[in-house]
């Protein structure tokens, strides 16, 4: 009996070029799945954002997390960089390791800081060399989680310019995107940071789109916990309370401080004593928005219960 390797025929011409061909069209086929998937994860995303521009810097909010980038001229060295971007606190000796996932010259810092127990406040910089030779610095913040995908995602959307306009809120707070959704407060509001308005007299709101229920409600507690441990006020009360929320019906919780007799820099710029907040995460238009609104008892109350700015977006039941 032969050997079964000389059994073996030998492929046809014919064989090698069809097979050829199902590599080609499985490598054609997958790059057609990966652009549409990848678009669809972009599009998903965007529903989800919402930018301020200041200027040259970009703000951002999404998922609980804070963004900003900034592009400036200049050197791609350390000691540049630090000099350039000096307000982000980044020193020449901790732009030492980079991200070998993005195919551009960089530096990746990442620093952390306990804020409480089980409270840890993360902040990410890239500094990348743009084709253009520029320098584009793009920072994350957050709250216990880090999400690297995501982080790398968002730095390839602000390198590409592919963050549409039309997630941009006005600076002058004469349109605000909410969630998908837009609040006309005719400019007599002042944004405290990307996703945070106050008007003076009439109340503010704090809030993040996020892309489930999960996100949405570990930001909301860890909004609370942030605020618990950051005020000096005295929790006199809590509890939670039926509202509808953008037309939806769910449940906030309550809390009020007492600061009468404390002096600080946020009762002194208010003149209030007592400040009411109301902590929401609930789905809204296809995502879930976490949210905290507030107002102080020397606001302009009306007669629901909430300051104006309040009922914008929620009514008590």
């Amino acid at each position: 009996m032969k050997p079964a390797i000389n059994q073996m025929k030998p492929f046809k011409t014919d064989n090698m070029k069809s097979i050829f061909q199902l590599v080609v069209l499985f490598f054609i086929f997958s790059s057609i799945n990966y652009g549409v998937f990848g678009q669809q994860k972009n599009e998903d995303l965007f529903k989800r954002l919402n930018g301020i521009k200041n200027q040259e810097f970009c703000f951002y909010n999404i998922d609980g997390y804070e963004i900003s980038s900034l592009k400036m001229s200049g050197k791609f060295t350390a000691k540049n960089i630090s000099k350039k971007y000096k307000k982000l606190k980044v020193k020449e000796n901790e732009l030492i390791h980079s991200d070998s996932s993005i195919d551009l010259q960089n530096y990746y810092v990442h620093k952390s800081e306990n804020v409480q127990d089980d409270i840890v406040h993360h902040s990410s910089y890239y500094f990348l060399k743009t084709q253009e030779n520029e320098i584009s610095a793009v920072t994350f913040n957050s709250y216990n989680e880090v999400d690297i995908d995501f982080q790398r995602q968002f730095v390839r959307l602000v390198l590409d310019a592919m963050i549409p306009d039309d997630i941009y809120s006005s600076i002058t707070t004469d349109s605000v995107n909410f969630g998908g959704r837009k609040l006309y407060l005719g400019g007599r509001c002042r944004w405290m940071n990307i996703n945070n308005i106050q008007c003076s007299g009439y109340g503010q709101i704090n809030w993040s789109v996020c892309k489930d229920k999960e996100t949405s409600e570990r930001t909301l507690e860890t909004q609370l916990k942030v605020n618990l441990a950051r005020s000096h006020g005295k929790v006199v009360s809590e509890e939670i309370v039926d509202v509808i929320f953008e037309e939806v019906d769910t449940k906030a919780r309550k809390v009020v401080y007492d600061f009468t007799g404390i002096t600080s820099a946020l009762v002194g710029m208010t003149g209030g004593k007592a400040l009411t907040i109301y902590f929401i995460s609930a789905p809204v238009r296809d995502n879930y928005i976490s949210c905290v609104m507030s107002f102080w008892n020397n606001d302009r109350i009306n007669p629901s219960g909430l300051a104006p700015l309040l009922e914008e977006v929620m009514r008590l039941k």
